[in-house]
């Protein structure tokens, strides 16, 4: 930007913060009326404001300045509904994972492909307790009448399978294991 320019922008920019402010209560109306919260509507306005001032700056002609600054608005409505939408899915498989004590969807898909893998490695007694245990869900007095054991020893065998499996999974993925499968390379050949 030259100095002309700059000094052009400099001199409307009074200008431009006057015809914002002057329609501040219309654009925090139609917000609201989409959002259906005044503190939400607040927010995004605030945020719109902030992320284009210098684009408003640009601008040469005001009348197209407003109609301008309420796309931005509309663009920024639909921004938080997909957030509020992917945050809304996000809680819900949470709340059936509470009810249910077990992982949604997602968290199940996201086991580690690893610790998949690295359950075959273990003893078949260890294997195939976490495995109904732990994947399929099998309480662990079921799963004990199952294996034809009492259900302390089968509280005490799926105690010693995921010890061994932390073990497992901590020589191979080594910082993986500590700070989490973060950037997993495991279904990759190694």
């Amino acid at each position: 930007m030259t100095t002309r320019d700059h000094e052009h922008t400099a001199s409307e920019t009074p200008e431009i913060a006057a015809v914002l402010v002057e329609n501040h209560r219309a654009f925090l109306g139609f917000l609201e009326r989409r959002v259906g919260s005044r503190a939400i509507a607040e927010d995004i306005l605030q945020d719109a404001f902030v992320r284009s001032i210098d684009k408003v700056a640009a601008l040469r002609d005001q009348e197209v300045m407003v109609p301008w600054f309420y796309r931005v608005l509309r663009n920024a409505v639909v921004d938080h509904q997909r957030r509020r939408g992917a945050a809304s899915r996000a809680l819900a498989d949470f709340a059936v994972e509470l009810e249910t004590g077990q992982a949604g969807t997602e968290t199940h898909g996201a086991v580690c492909a690893c610790v998949a893998r690295l359950t075959e490695t273990l003893k078949p007694e260890y294997a195939d307790a976490l495995r109904r245990i732990e994947i399929d869900g099998v309480p662990v007095k079921d799963y004990a009448a199952e294996a034809g054991i009492t259900a302390n020893h089968a509280g005490v065998r799926v105690f010693r399978a995921r010890d061994a499996l932390r073990k497992s999974v901590q020589r191979s993925c080594g910082t993986c294991a500590t700070h989490g499968c973060v950037d997993c390379t495991c279904g990759r050949e190694r």
